[in-house]
């Protein structure tokens, strides 16, 4: 990944441009508060959006969207199909639906949102009859693990572009993202913050001090140096961008093994092998 600056992108298997650096907007209430998150991000050079259909913000997403002076054309927005619509026929309903919250012709990027046991892989078919059809540009997973990933491949006609998984200091899944890599999947970070909590930690403080920067920007800058996707999430003008100002330092080799080396197998969000939602 050659990173460039916030409109920069990543060229995906199947040749779309995404750009690496995105909003996220998880919490984000619908209405007021995420029309403004997404039109200050887009104010400030953001070109990517991240949201679900449980997020229960698609509307107010779509309307910042159409409200911007952005030609739709240069936003990539991902949704998820959330787990109780997950089955072949239920997930291109859910689908629809989703676009027609957004008001939007297309989306750029949907994921199967969580690998739900026994439906993951009719979703994933769904997924792919909706790319196939014109409707997305590229298809994707969410929180899936090496096994998960193994198994989707064994009759995925289409091999997902993205896996979006929990990734911070913390944790670094470092077989995982190995995966990913080697079977031309791009990984890309959610919670990549830890929710606020790498300003707790001793070695990110020292190093982001060392480089006139905060935690989050370290933490996010070494992201991108990973060749990782990070979608960090803020609803606050100043913090939207505060992330963003991360292109015009570089960390060193050295300092980028410090903050591999911090990791502890520490989940924030569900495992995936254990969810019950």
């Amino acid at each position: 990944m050659k990173i460039t600056d916030i409109k920069g992108t990543v060229t995906l298997n199947n040749g779309v441009e995404m750009p690496y650096f995105g909003l996220g907007v998880f919490k984000a209430e619908d209405g007021q508060e995420v029309i403004d998150s997404v039109s200050f991000a887009l104010e400030a050079g953001y070109r990517h959006i991240d949201t679900a259909a449980i997020y229960q913000n698609e509307r107010g997403v779509g309307q910042a969207i159409r409200q911007s002076e952005v030609d739709r054309k240069e936003i990539f927005v991902t949704s998820k199909v959330w787990n109780s619509d997950q089955g072949y026929d239920s997930t291109i309903k859910a689908f629809h639906a989703s676009l027609v919250k957004l008001d939007l012709s297309y989306l750029d990027l949907f994921l199967v949102h969580w690998p739900v046991k026994g439906k993951y892989k009719e979703t994933y078919r769904a997924l792919e009859t909706l790319y196939e059809e014109g409707k997305i540009k590229a298809i994707g997973v969410s929180n899936f693990l090496v096994h998960h990933l193994e198994d989707l491949l064994s009759t995925a006609k289409i091999v997902p572009a993205i896996n979006q998984i929990e990734y911070h200091p913390y944790l670094t899944q470092p077989e995982l993202i190995n995966t990913c890599f080697s079977n031309g999947i791009v990984p890309e970070a959610w919670s990549p913050l830890m929710q606020g909590q790498v300003t707790e930690v001793a070695e990110l403080t020292q190093l982001s001090q060392k480089y006139y920067k905060t935690e989050a920007q370290l933490v996010l800058r070494w992201n991108l140096q990973k060749g990782i996707i990070t979608i960090p999430k803020s609803s606050r003008k100043s913090r939207i961008l505060e992330n963003a100002n991360i292109f015009d330092f570089e960390i060193t080799a050295e300092d980028m093994v410090v903050i591999d080396s911090l990791n502890r197998n520490q989940r924030i969000g569900a495992d995936p092998d254990n969810f019950n939602f």
